[in-house]
């Protein structure tokens, strides 16, 4: 890798490389390898879509997603300004910029952003287990809002696992900022070492089993 060669980054992009840094240089930045979409993650994805779609539109559930509406209903009833599926950026100054710059250094989609005076509410929706949650994705989507809405002081947050009826809060003040960017320190310096080494290290796991990199000595597809 050059010396210029920069970060770009997401919660989602980040989490793959500490699960394997190899997976990462091989799916996200060469593009020799692509992940293939589960069951799941289609219907993560469709189920994302219908809330938008009600949250922001009006447009009535699908038949077999009617259960989550008393979920999600007390979302549309909140007062402030609401925006679905919300796209937002950082440069490396962690200035805003736009979703599609080419400055860019973090960005990310919140699911439901509403804004009332200084109070600002975040809801990211997840259809998987809620056996181990990972906060860490309020925490970015939430210096991100910081950035974007300097009259906000104050976030609350939440996962709310869809599918178990359950709901993880924290909440947050424009005083945690810097301690709230210490969460994602170690991990993006492994990053910038992996750019700047040109060494991008394997990591033996469970999800070896989904990997789609059939050039690594721990590939083993699922049966």
């Amino acid at each position: 890798m050059t010396a210029h060669t920069r970060i770009k980054w997401s919660f989602s992009g980040l989490k793959d490389f500490v699960n394997c840094p190899r997976q990462y240089h091989e799916v996200k930045i060469l593009n020799n390898f692509a992940k293939k979409s589960t069951q799941h993650m289609v219907y993560g994805t469709d189920v994302h879509q219908a809330l938008e779609n009600y949250v922001k539109q009006g447009i009535t559930l699908p038949k077999n997603y009617q259960h989550f509406k008393a979920m999600v209903d007390p979302l549309v009833d909140m007062a402030g300004d609401k925006y679905a599926e919300h796209k937002m950026a950082l440069t490396e100054d962690k200035i805003p910029c736009s979703f599609d710059s080419t400055d860019y250094w973090v960005r990310g989609i919140v699911d439901l952003l509403v804004i009332d005076g200084d109070t600002a509410y975040i809801v990211d929706y997840k259809t998987g287990s809620n056996k181990y949650p990972d906060p860490k994705q309020l925490k970015l989507m939430a210096l991100m809002t910081f950035s974007h809405f300097p009259e906000v002081e104050y976030i609350k947050a939440g996962l709310l696992f869809v599918v178990h009826y359950s709901f993880l809060s924290e909440e947050y003040k424009r005083d945690d900022v810097g301690k709230l960017w210490g969460a994602f320190t170690p991990d993006l310096m492994r990053m910038k070492q992996a750019i700047d080494t040109g060494h991008w290290a394997v990591k033996q796991g469970p999800l070896c089993g989904w990997c789609p990199v059939d050039t690594c000595d721990f590939y083993r597809p699922r049966r």
